[in-house]
């Protein structure tokens, strides 16, 4: 017990007086302040959190009362070519689990964002651009607005008119009676709209032309009018639909008859379930031939194929039938300028098609890596999250477009005319490929709230895209070639720091809703891929936190999370504590700084100091000598220079020796360490956030040294912290956070000794001679 109790005062000692000044001076100032907040940036969540309930839990799992109501929908839909008329008849079922009686309904008609009235076109106060694209000049200033927007001929329920009232791009239907918990109701609407041309308005949906040839290609979505969300957090789900939200959206169940011209090629949400009419005899011994081929993708409709039917414009039509079970909506693509190839993907045990189709304006790109991108996608999502559940994932090309359906999405990724295209291109058309065909999971399957949490999408699907990327260019590193890894654009920590130093007038946290942030790709999809990169590579590690991602995806699939859901599952299956990371980095815009405020070497001697006297005088000793313990002085310090100069730092200690003479045998003096230096190292802390403490200690030996401090090492100062090393080998540098995994939004305060930069003047000077 002596030996103990001694060692840890000698300990103490050594390394509590360089902070005693910083103690007292921090102590006289709290005592002045009359009363404060708890700031403290590992507070606990609970102001900000609500209450755990029957529906969902504190461990962020579904709760035993947790429920969802469910929408299916029988459509019958034709398209008009050569007027974009888009128009169909659709029955909606809804089924009420939830335990409330509706009074109403809520369905969304999110095409009326695009009437020529529409109050979304009013939304921005930009005022006039100093400098504008033409085309985007004579849009805003010269064009009449597209007149866009859903015509509802007629509400019904068993052919007798239901009330309703359209309220931008919500519509309430009034029930005659409330509509019971348990029970469900069938109504129908007839309806038609105008497509729009989604690349003169970059919209998320409608086609293009092509002038050359004279064709069309769609890619629909939006297009049926569909049911909101009733759940437990606010009841409807009605939020108006400005443009950047995207969408809530309840599951179920649908059957789609799409009716076009029969020369199209179309696929959508679904199963093709007339198959055998719609393919030709060709089409579908190809088709066979793809159900076998695991590695290469089988043209199902060539170039050659595609470019004849471009000549055509069939007078015919032709229906396509198709069939979901369990998805939270539906969309389609057709056009007779389509080429298809399709590839088998083994997804832990599960056939999935792998399917692509595009243009040959797509071509040789597209046909070279689209579908191979889709199946690498669907095996690398599957392995962090749970298997893919669906039959089949499309790749479908359209220009300047990246948007996601259940079990199809647009991309965009175009060659030159001549065939050639850049890197970026390739890589650009991969990614998004990777990206869109990620949504599949999240948020088609872990269905969160786009409307108000874009994030919870966005951000989380682009941390798996950044995952995905890695892992498709060590499947196919012919892709990358001559690169060693894929160049992948978010998710990488450096590459997020120009947004967080930049104007916080324009920096949001990512709790914020879609509609109201300045620079929605940093926000909702790059800084929060980063911060869950972050913390699978540096705050909990690969094991852990890949356990809980796991854990989180497959509680809510097929569900409806909320972040607080997330977040606490996230704690809740690795026991880490992580309150402080989402509140800094999810809830505020504070950035990463920290750095090395000094080093200070020290010497160990018997003589009381005067820092080390008056240390022990705050404690009630008031005599130095009478206590059995050594002191320090610092390299440099007068005493330094009267006690120790020429000295080894425990040169001046033989009460040390003494005391480990008397307390340790023979065999035990053996194992103890001998350290030659010791050393105080402060780190300071200009940013907001707190993070891990990362140092690589360099040696004059040229070794080194990185050590991993846990971020609680903040937990007592916010400002600064200090740290003492005791070893053999003299340190000649320190380093933060050497391999930039924090995001640091200043990396000139890292280093010591501080590396000095050559100012601009003096950098022209040594290129000039002078």
């Amino acid at each position: 017990m002596k030996r103990f109790q001694l060692g840890i005062l000698a300990c103490f000692f050594i390394f509590s007086a360089g902070t005693f000044a910083q103690e007292t001076e921090q102590e006289n100032e709290e005592v002045k302040q009359k009363g404060h907040f708890n700031e403290n940036k590992f507070r606990q969540l609970y102001d900000l959190f609500s209450t755990p309930n029957q529906y969902r839990t504190a461990s962020g799992a579904p709760g035993v009362a947790y429920y969802q109501n469910h929408a299916d929908y029988k459509m019958d839909i034709e398209l008009d070519d050569k007027t974009q008329i888009l128009s169909g008849v659709e029955t909606i079922t809804y089924h009420n689990n939830s335990p409330d009686d509706l009074e109403y309904l809520w369905v969304q008609l999110d095409q009326n964002i695009r009437t020529k009235d529409s109050p979304a076109l009013q939304k921005d106060g930009n005022g006039i651009a100093p400098v504008s694209q033409t085309g985007g000049f004579v849009n805003q200033f010269m064009e009449e607005p597209f007149d866009g927007g859903f015509k509802i001929e007629e509400v019904t329920k068993d052919g007798k008119p239901l009330t309703y009232t359209i309220n931008f791009t919500m519509m309430r239907i009034d029930l005659p009676q409330p509509l019971k918990s348990g029970q469900s109701y069938s109504f129908n609407i007839k309806w038609w709209y105008q497509v729009n041309n989604h690349v003169t308005d970059r919209a998320r949906s409608g086609y293009e032309h092509f002038p050359e040839d004279g064709n069309n290609v769609y890619v629909i979505a939006q297009f049926f009018p569909r049911m909101a969300v009733y759940n437990d957090v606010e009841g409807w789900q009605n939020m108006q639909f400005w443009g950047n939200g995207e969408f809530a959206l309840p599951f179920g169940n649908y059957e789609v008859n799409i009716t076009v011209p029969a020369d199209h090629i179309l696929d959508g949400t679904g199963e093709i379930t007339n198959r055998k009419e719609v393919y030709s005899r060709e089409m579908i011994r190809r088709y066979e031939q793809a159900k076998k081929s695991f590695d290469k993708p089988v043209i199902i409709v060539s170039q050659a194929e595609a470019e004849e039917a471009e000549k055509g414009f069939s007078e015919k039509k032709k229906t396509w039938k198709l069939k979901a079970e369990m998805v939270r909506d539906f969309a389609f693509s057709t056009s007779r300028k389509f080429v298809v190839d399709m590839m088998n993907t083994d997804v832990m045990g599960k056939e999935v098609m792998a399917i692509s189709m595009y243009p040959k304006e797509g071509n040789p790109l597209w046909e070279e890596y689209s579908t191979l991108a889709v199946a690498s996608t669907l095996k690398s999502y599957s392995d962090l999250t749970f298997q893919y559940p669906y039959h089949k994932a499309i790749s479908v090309h359209a220009k300047n477009q990246g948007m996601e359906y259940p079990m199809i999405c647009w991309n965009y990724g175009r060659p030159e005319k001549d065939g050639t295209y850049s890197d970026r291109v390739k890589y650009g058309m991969i990614s998004v490929i990777i990206h869109e065909i990620g949504h599949n999971f999240f948020p088609m399957i872990v269905n969160s709230d786009e409307r108000q949490w874009g994030w919870m999408d966005e951000g989380l699907n682009t941390f798996l895209q950044y995952l995905a990327e890695q892992q498709f260019g060590k499947e196919y590193p012919q892709a990358i070639a001559p690169n060693d890894v894929y160049p992948s654009r978010r998710g990488i920590p450096a590459n997020i720091v120009p947004y967080m130093k930049g104007d916080q007038r324009y920096i949001s946290p990512i709790m914020s809703n879609p509609e109201n942030v300045y620079q929605l790709g940093n926000n909702a999809y790059g800084k929060p891929a980063t911060a869950l990169n972050i913390l699978r590579e540096t705050v909990m590690g690969h094991e852990l936190f890949d356990h809980a991602f796991k854990t989180y995806s497959q509680r809510w699939m097929f569900k409806h999370p909320t972040p607080e859901d997330f977040f606490r599952t996230m704690e809740d299956a690795s026991a880490v504590d992580l309150d402080w990371f989402w509140r800094g980095w999810f809830y505020s815009t504070d950035n990463v700084d920290i750095g090395v405020k000094e080093v200070k070497k020290y010497f160990v001697t018997d003589k009381a100091t005067k820092e080390g006297a008056a240390f022990l005088e705050r404690y009630g000793v008031t005599d130095p000598n009478s206590v059995d313990a050594v002191f320090v002085v610092e390299e440099g310090s007068e005493e330094y220079k009267e006690e120790m100069k020429g000295r080894s730092p425990l040169e001046n200690a033989p009460r040390l020796n003494e005391y480990i003479m008397d307390n340790f045998t023979p065999a035990e003096r053996a194992k103890l360490k001998e350290p030659k230096f010791f050393y105080q190292i402060t780190f300071e802390k200009p940013g907001g956030l707190v993070m891990p403490l990362i140092v690589e200690y360099t040696f004059a030996d040229g070794t080194t040294e990185l050590v991993r401090y846990p971020v609680q090492v903040w937990r007592k100062n916010d400002a600064e912290v200090s740290k003492a090393v005791a070893t053999d080998k003299e340190i000649v540098k320190v380093v933060v956070d050497p391999y930039l995994e924090t995001a640091d939004v200043d990396l000139e305060n890292n280093s010591w000794p501080r590396e000095e930069k050559e100012d601009k003047f003096e950098q022209f000077r040594n290129q000039s001679g002078d």
